[in-house]
């Protein structure tokens, strides 16, 4: 059993925050953070993109080596880009160099369709975090950052996406912008730990993009964010805020779910 699973049968709540630096890698995982995410979500805060479609996987091997030097305890997990696993094949090939170069201890795969390519990738001794809901990298498909599964079908099918995931070998999947009655609902069926952001406080955990919980997002702060450093001062004490108040479940509040 992983230290994640451990931490779900315990009902003990996972923290996640998003690095791309070594410098705040090593102030989060100093706070005591579970799982450091070298997300994609950095082709928006670093490097002012319109999306996540632009980011390389030249761009996530480099930030990974970057988080790597930064971290000594948190799981690093690395988001992979889009187009970079459209085949089991091609997923392989750079999942391995996320983990090789990036030195990344496991890869993020978004949406259901990629349930043949995480169970080659597990028998092949790669862990896999899963990702459902809204699915940043289709979001031109989606027709905008928009919650998802609001529909009775559509929650019908999320659910039975997030136990196929689970039936492939992901051993996490992150929930992203789904009403909080159905993230517990698909929460609670699974075995393995789930991620929420914007998800309600029912998953086994919470991600949040660092700097939106600095509180320096540029343009629309999401409306399931918190600006943990005005109320701290430091951004070292604003990350321990987070931690702690994931931790004793209040965060997210209501005015943080859909």
């Amino acid at each position: 059993m992983t230290k994640l699973e451990k931490l779900k049968q315990n009902g003990e709540k996972i923290t996640c925050l998003t690095a791309y630096d070594a410098s705040f890698a090593s102030i989060i995982d100093q706070a005591g953070i579970d799982v450091l995410l070298v997300g994609d979500s950095l082709g928006m805060v670093v490097q002012g993109q319109p999306s996540t479609i632009p980011v390389t996987l030249d761009d996530m091997v480099y930030h990974c080596q970057l988080v790597a030097r930064g971290r000594q305890k948190s799981l690093l997990i690395a988001d992979m880009p889009f187009m970079t696993y459209s085949t089991p094949e091609i997923a392989f090939d750079s999942a391995a160099r996320l983990m090789q170069e990036g030195q990344a201890q496991m890869v993020k795969l978004e949406g259901a369709w990629v349930a043949e390519t995480i169970e080659m990738l597990v028998e092949r001794g790669i862990p896999v975090c899963g990702h459902l809901g809204l699915t940043p990298q289709s979001v031109y498909t989606l027709g905008g950052y928009r919650v998802q599964g609001n529909k009775e079908e559509d929650a019908e099918r999320l659910k039975e996406e997030a136990l196929l995931l689970q039936s492939a070998g992901a051993s996490l999947i992150v929930l992203e912008c789904l009403p909080g009655k159905l993230a517990a609902e698909i929460t609670a069926s699974l075995r393995i730990p789930t991620i929420g952001i914007g998800a309600g406080k029912d998953c086994d955990g919470q991600v949040l993009v660092l700097y939106d919980m600095l509180g320096i997002t540029v343009g629309k702060k999401p409306s399931f964010s918190k600006d943990f450093l005005q109320e701290t001062g430091s951004i070292t004490t604003a990350i321990v805020a987070f931690i702690q108040a994931v931790k004793n479940g209040t965060f997210p509040s209501l005015e943080h779910t859909f």
